[in-house]
Parts: structure tokens; C-alpha cells; sequence
């Protein structure tokens, strides 16, 4: 049997490229290692839910609060307005949308990808079966590379897909505190903590995430020699959470900036971690890979209808169309204040401004920059210069 489209990994991009695929008649295969679970936060936003029909059993917390923590302790609590963030737990999440995809008509296939391989008869993928430990060699006339921030298949096949960088993620999923218990009095279901402080990441950020019964607790840093264990307990005890029974530990690498290149003009795409679609800054992934595999999926259906391979390149262009502009400006953000403490503790206070609170999660809700407030854009942008010019103290709001 020769598949139209052979999907390797089975997260929220592959699942949701071997989907669409699958509904749109396509005879596709996703390939998954099964058992390994992602380190996340687990914010999906409304857009996403909507764009991705996430259904409320899959909605293990509703944040309706954001706080951000400087360095010196300062805090700004940011109230989401008409609407709340759902969380999900990567757990069970990406294996309903594994089992979405196969009820769509995607098969799956439970191993570990080895390698590709092309010959007269044609491309196939030679992967390894988990449960018969025998390599199987599936014929295929598209591959779509869903493998993670360290992917083998953009590694082999796409020009620059080994030099993507990278943070490196860990956290904690904890038993969640009851709320208001004398050790950890400030814990908020309903609320997310941020935490920029140089002593948890030198360069990026921690986080407390609730889930529910569960909790995420973790940091990320793209520096070396940080460790990430101890920087996580440093975090639980800040938040009075040490106590709390640790579930299970995760880490994996993050990649903060798309690849140039997504295909490799001939039978391979990229998509989700792979292609480098996790937002600067905020680190967001959920929605940005479940795009990704959906705009490598309309590639992938552009290339079988046409003939032409040049239509892979529409994975990357389809994306970038609508959320370049975002990354580039999160990237800028990042830059600018992610370098020291004084620099962190200048960014909590911009974020005390209301609208830098409005125009910031109207566009983390709708996945969309807001262009329609020029009198705020011109004040942040004063406010913005600034504090990068030290022409205030870190504290001024």
C-alpha cells in the first residue's frame, strides 16, 4: 500500500495535519512514539478552540487571570476580559487528538522513524515497530516531518533544519495545593503566574500553571550550565508549592524561531516544533504547531492535486502570511528585556499599563496584532522608549 502522506509524530501538529488530511479523503499514516509526554504550560487560547473544535471535556482549568512577577517581587495582575485561557494537560490532550486523527481515517502507527529512503520504485520511510522491535519500510508520496524541536527529518532532509534554535524546557506536574492552605495562601486556581527572575532563568521565564487537579510548574533557559531541577525547586519553594506531591518531571528543547525553510522541494515539509513555530517571548506552542500541521496539510493536498512540488513551500507561506508579523515583534520583546533583571523588572512595569494589558491579550486571544488604537500604540511606544533608554527608574508605570 502506498500512502498519499506519511505524518511522523503524533503531538498536536502531526495529529492535526494527519486530521485534515485524513477528512479530505487522503490516505495518510501518522507515526507516533507513544508514552512520550511534552513539557507545556497547556495554554490553549479561545482561538484555538475555536479554529481546532477543542471540546470542553478537554479543559482541565479556565485562567481567568494573568500575573506577571518582576525580579524585586513586584506583580501586575491582568484580568482577561470576556473570555478565559483554557488549559489542557498534554497528557490526554495529544492522545485524543491522535485518536481524532484515526477516527478520521488516519492509520496509526506506534514506532520509532529511522530514515527515509528513495529509490525506482519510489520514496519510503523506514521506521522502526515498537511492539515487533522490526524495521517496516511504508511507501509514501509525501512526507510531513512532525518531530519536534530536534527533528531528525528537517536534520536529513531540509536545508537548515539541524541549526534551529532553542530553549531547553522543564517542569514539574504537581498535585495542586487546595486553595488558600496556610503554605501556599496565594495559589489561584484560576490564575497564571509568570515569573522573570535572573535566579529562576537568566533568559527567559518561570511559570506556575494550574490544570486543575494537577498543577505545571517549570522554567526554560537557552543558557548553559543552568540547572533546571534546582531552579525549578527554587520556584516551588518561592510559591510555596515544595510540598506539593510531584506527579512526574519533563523536559524537552523549545525552538523560539521559525526556519527559513520548511520543505525540501521534493517530498518533505515541515511542521509544528520541527519548523520552529513556537512563539518568541511567551513561548507559546499549541495553537502555532496545531497551525502548522494544518497549513503542511493544505501544502501537502496542494502538491497531490497539482503535480507541482513548489507548492510545499505554501506550508510556510500560508503561515508566516498571518503570524510573521507577531513573531517578529515578540522576538524584538524578548531581546530587548529578557537580558538582565533590570531589563525584567522594566518589562513587569510596562505591563501595569491597562492598555498594554488590552492590546497584548487581544491579540494572544484573537492571534492577531491591534491596530486600532494609535493614541495607545504612541503611549506605549513613549513608554517603551523609555525604560529601554533608562530615561525612568525600572519601577516607573
Amino acid at each position: 500500500m502506498q500512502y498519499d502522506v506519511f505524518v511522523v509524530g503524533g503531538g498536536p501538529s502531526g495529529a492535526t495535519a494527519a486530521e485534515d488530511l485524513a477528512r479530505a479523503g487522503k490516505r495518510v499514516a501518522m507515526l507516533d512514539r507513544e508514552g512520550r509526554i511534552k513539557p507545556c504550560g497547556g495554554a490553549i487560547p479561545p482561538r484555538a478552540i475555536k479554529d481546532f473544535a477543542i471540546p470542553e471535556d478537554q479543559i482541565v482549568a479556565k485562567i481567568e487571570t494573568a500575573r506577571m512577577i518582576s525580579p524585586t517581587g513586584r506583580h501586575v495582575d491582568i484580568h482577561i476580559e470576556n473570555g478565559f485561557v483554557g488549559m489542557v494537560d498534554r497528557e490526554h490532550f495529544d492522545e485524543f487528538l491522535r485518536g481524532r486523527a484515526a477516527k478520521a481515517g488516519a492509520e496509526r502507527l506506534t514506532g520509532t522513524y529511522l530514515r527515509i529512503e528513495r529509490d525506482a520504485a519510489g520514496t519510503h520511510v523506514v521506521w522502526r515497530d515498537k511492539a515487533s522491535g522490526l524495521e517496516q519500510r511504508s511507501a509514501t508520496k509525501l512526507i510531513i516531518g512532525a518531530d519536534g524541536a530536534r527533528s531528525v527529518v528537517g536534520r536529513d532532509e531540509v536545508p537548515g533544519g539541524d541549526k534551529i534554535p532553542y530553549v531547553i524546557a522543564y517542569h514539574e506536574i504537581i498535585k495542586a495545593p487546595k486553595a488558600m492552605a496556610a503554605a501556599n495562601a496565594d495559589y489561584n486556581p484560576k490564575r497564571c503566574d509568570v515569573i522573570y527572575d535572573g535566579r529562576i532563568s537568566p533568559d527567559f521565564y518561570g511559570w506556575v500553571f494550574p490544570h486543575g487537579d494537577q498543577a505545571s510548574v517549570g522554567m526554560g533557559t537557552g543558557k548553559d550550565g543552568v540547572n533546571l531541577k534546582r531552579a525549578t525547586a527554587d520556584l516551588r519553594a518561592a510559591s510555596g508549592l515544595s510540598g506539593c506531591e510531584t506527579i512526574r518531571r519533563e523536559g524537552a528543547p523549545i525552538p523560539l524561531k521559525p526556519l527559513d525553510r520548511w520543505d525540501n522541494g521534493r517530498d518533505v515539509v515541515l511542521a509544528g516544533d520541527a519548523a520552529g513555530v513556537v512563539a518568541p517571548s511567551s513561548g507559546e506552542g499549541i495553537y502555532y504547531a496545531m497551525l502548522g500541521g494544518r497549513v503542511a496539510a493544505t501544502a501537502a493536498q496542494a502538491v497531490l492535486a497539482s503535480g507541482r512540488v513548489k507548492d510545499l513551500r505554501l506550508a510556510r507561506k500560508l503561515f508566516m502570511k498571518d503570524n510573521g508579523t507577531v513573531f517578529k515583534v515578540l522576538r524584538s520583546m524578548q531581546d530587548a528585556y529578557y537580558k538582565s533583571d533590570e531589563r525584567r523588572e522594566r518589562f513587569v512595569s510596562l505591563c501595569h499599563d491597562v492598555d498594554v494589558q488590552k492590546l497584548t491579550f487581544e491579540a494572544y486571544m484573537n492571534k492577531k496584532l491591534v491596530a486600532a488604537r494609535p493614541l495607545a500604540h504612541l503611549k506605549i511606544g513613549f513608554k517603551n522608549v523609555a525604560h529601554l533608554l533608562r530615561l525612568v527608574s525600572p519601577s516607573w508605570t
